[in-house]
């Protein structure tokens, strides 16, 4: 019953903020983030979407700065709002997993504003955070495999989901550390976080919506994991390749340059 009551709690916070976002948009227009703006929309998650999530969460983040609340406090509330998604998630207990996981999701986007509007953004900081970020997207997938113990496909899914999960980052993190423009593809943290969590949501509200489907299949949490599996699995191999493509052409232009500056030298050698 609780999950249940989290679920619709999500839904109907959901439509308040949606209903909130459309008459805004309609009056001043879109709520643009830096960001968003930086880094896209993707085929997966609108960047509509994404923007009004951002703008929900920004009186949150004012509130923290009149509260003396730091980033790095947002942040750690964060990984144990995360902890105990995973532990609800282990349980089975979906709605309860879901609600959790989206006060993490959302300090994950506050603390940045926090540091923004602090004038606290640092290095060392954007390190913790992104730390935190994958130790909270393992504790949730974990707490799915410990759900999912006894059957072998699904643990193995789950654990595909989460190298495709860790592989899209790395790519992303390799292209930056080499200078290189991060290549774009699907399935990035947000989205993984969206799909999961939705998915999560939705598995209560299942046996309402679908009262003929049993509801130990847990059917929106299967496909959800089927969906993150494939997709950020078949984008990380695609961001990799692009990477390599980029870094070869890199250092073809650099061997280039290196033979054109000798080549006068040796000329004059010879004469």
């Amino acid at each position: 019953m609780i999950d249940l009551v989290c679920s619709l709690l999500l839904a109907a916070s959901l439509v308040v903020i949606g209903a909130a976002y459309f008459f805004r948009a309609r009056v001043l227009g879109p709520a643009h983030h830096p960001r968003l703006d930086r880094e896209g929309s993707s085929a997966l998650l609108g960047k509509p979407a994404m923007e009004m999530g951002y703008w929900s969460l920004q009186p949150l983040g004012r509130l923290c700065i009149r509260l003396g609340v730091t980033a790095n406090m947002v942040s750690w509330s964060a990984l144990v709002l995360g902890a105990a998604a995973a532990a609800a998630v282990a349980g089975g207990h979906f709605g309860v997993g879901a609600l959790l996981a989206t006060l993490s999701s959302g300090c994950d986007v506050v603390d940045g504003m926090v540091a923004r509007l602090a004038g606290s953004a640092s290095k060392a900081g954007e390190v913790l955070d992104a730390a935190l970020d994958r130790y909270v997207e393992l504790l949730f997938l974990g707490g799915l495999v410990v759900h999912y113990r006894t059957e072998v496909p699904m643990v193995v899914l789950t654990l595909a989901a989460l190298g495709g999960a860790f592989m899209v980052s790395y790519a992303t993190v390799k292209a930056e550390a080499l200078g290189i423009e991060v290549p774009r593809g699907s399935m990035r943290r947000v989205e993984r976080a969206a799909y999961l969590v939705g998915a999560a949501a939705l598995t209560p509200l299942a046996g309402v919506l679908w009262p003929a489907a049993p509801a130990r299949l847990e059917l929106p949490m299967r496909a959800a994991v089927v969906l993150v599996a494939a997709i950020a699995n078949t984008s990380a191999i695609r961001r990799l390749r692009r990477l390599a493509r980029a870094a070869r052409q890199r250092s073809a232009s650099r061997n280039e340059e290196i033979v054109q500056k000798r080549a006068p030298s040796s000329r004059a050698e010879v004469l």
